[in-house]
């Protein structure tokens, strides 16, 4: 997977990462240390690579909340937009040196809808509520698109690095989280099953915690799936096995397995419905006959509702989805409903749901502004439910209150494309690529899904987002150069 030679970036990386451990494990303040550290290690990898630093962005970039609430000082900077900008100077500096283009723009279809998107972002700034939550929102997809730009014009040869980056950031959250779940929270209202705290991560809240895990997962689950033809054929025709394929299904391995005791232990039911289903979109295409993909698909279906239906699955987690879908269904006006402990979350995410659509009726056609939500909700708010909580717990509903019906419409099309592309990149040639499609598939099925109950561009994920479009945008234009050869 890897195809940096030398030793000493991946022990710089290995150095960092266990820094991250500790200080996290330790419940102390290390934004001091972590900026120190930074300075040291991004100076050493200068004349090495730049994909180093991009490892080291995505894995400390999640640390955004934690150091927001747990540092004694405020910083200019949040630790992402600092690691990015560290990123872009090494990319420049290693440009530079090498004596290569800089500003060459090659052309996907990833590229061009995050750009077109933007563009049509753009239009909320002569009407939004607060420049400053504007530029804040409508700044994250300009770096989506630049992501895109800067890595698919320079990581043809080693995007695989890309797939390490994100399961490397994933698991280390994982950690993270499994130690909250066995105790390492000590909050009271997230207490669940008697003795175990819901997983949060270091993004302060267990949903979007569930719903980083939930992407990362799909990429986890088909990295290990795609090297196991290769150790098999590798036994048949020569006698033995092959380290590097073994090596990259043990990481994949115990990545993904890190991976989803942390999403059950979110205890997040948009996690749990965005994986079941993403899990099922990427059975459906694993095959490469369609019709063989729809049967397996048909058959887990029938033997998850079997299981269901006669008790095989845990009582908790059935109790947990069926009270919910049944509120979901049921309630359709909020302010005449009785708010109990147990239906306090479902009414508080309605009650959000409804205020959006009050905005919504506002301004229908272009919405209020991108990133207005929170500023103008007193306006638009239920009462008993003073809090803006920073979003509407529905992202669609979201992006209709402050985009209206043509940022939705926009945005909605941007996902479809993208879904549709990875969905074509099932024939790509190389096995690798191929499953790596797949399981791209299944992240974007997976924000399309669980973004029907949250807004998963927080905590600095949308850099993750951005990475794993850049790696689609890679294997298309693989693709296209294979077929344009035959």
């Amino acid at each position: 997977m890897i195809g940096i030679s030398s030793r000493l970036p991946l022990l710089i990386l290995l150095a960092a990462f266990m820094l991250v451990v500790v200080a996290l494990a330790s419940a102390i303040s290390w934004s001091l240390i972590f900026i120190l550290a930074l300075a040291v290690i991004c100076a050493a990898l200068v004349p090495a690579t730049p994909l180093i630093m991009l490892v080291l962005l995505l894995t400390l970039s999640p640390l955004r909340t934690l150091i927001a609430t747990e540092s004694g000082f405020a910083l200019p900077l949040d630790i992402g937009q600092f690691l990015l900008l560290l990123y872009f100077g090494i990319w420049l500096i290693d440009r530079i040196r090498l004596h290569r283009p800089i500003f060459v723009v090659r052309l996907s279809l990833p590229l061009v809808a995050a750009a077109g998107l933007t563009a049509v972002f753009t239009i909320g700034v002569w009407h939004s509520a607060s420049l400053s939550h504007w530029l804040r929102e409508w700044l994250k997809w300009v770096v989506i698109t630049l992501a895109i730009w800067n890595l698919t014009l320079t990581n043809d040869e080693n995007w695989r690095w890309l797939i390490f980056a994100i399961l490397l950031s994933a698991t280390a959250n994982a950690l993270v989280g499994l130690y909250i779940f066995l105790g390492g929270s000590g909050a009271d209202h997230l207490l669940i099953l008697g003795r175990f705290f819901r997983a949060f991560g270091t993004f302060g809240q267990p949903n979007p915690f569930g719903g980083f895990m939930g992407i990362a997962l799909p990429i986890g689950l088909m990295t290990a799936a795609s090297q196991i033809p290769t150790i098999l054929n590798a036994w048949h025709t020569k006698g033995r096995l092959v380290r590097k394929p073994l090596l990259i299904l043990a990481f994949s391995s115990l990545a993904s397995l890190l991976i989803i005791a942390a999403l059950l232990a979110s205890w997040s039911r948009g996690a749990w419905l965005g994986t079941a289903v993403a899990l099922l979109a990427m059975l459906v295409a694993l095959p490469r006959r369609l019709v063989h993909g729809v049967i397996l698909t048909f058959s887990i279906v029938v033997l998850f509702s079997l299981a269901w239906s006669t008790g095989l699955l845990p009582s908790s987690i059935v109790s947990r989805l069926t009270t919910t879908a049944s509120e979901l269904v049921t309630i359709s006006d909020v302010r005449g409903v009785a708010i109990y402990p147990w239906n306090y979350a479902v009414i508080e995410r309605l009650a959000h749901w409804q205020a959006a659509v009050n905005m919504a009726t506002d301004a229908p056609l272009l919405g209020l502004g991108l990133g207005s939500y929170e500023v103008v909700y007193d306006t638009y708010r239920l009462i008993f439910w003073e809090e803006a909580l920073g979003h509407a717990h529905n992202h669609y509903l979201n992006m209709l209150a402050e985009t209206g019906i043509v940022g939705l419409t926009a945005y909605i099309g941007f996902w479809l494309l993208i879904i549709r592309l990875a969905w074509s990149l099932r024939r790509h040639p190389d096995s690798f690529a191929r499953y790596t499609a797949i399981g791209l598939l299944g992240c974007w099925v997976y924000i399309a899904v669980h973004s029907l109950f949250d807004n998963l561009y927080v905590n600095n994920l949308f850099l993750h987002i951005g990475v794993l479009l850049s790696t689609l945008a890679i294997l298309q234009r693989q693709l296209t150069e294979s077929l344009e050869l035959e």
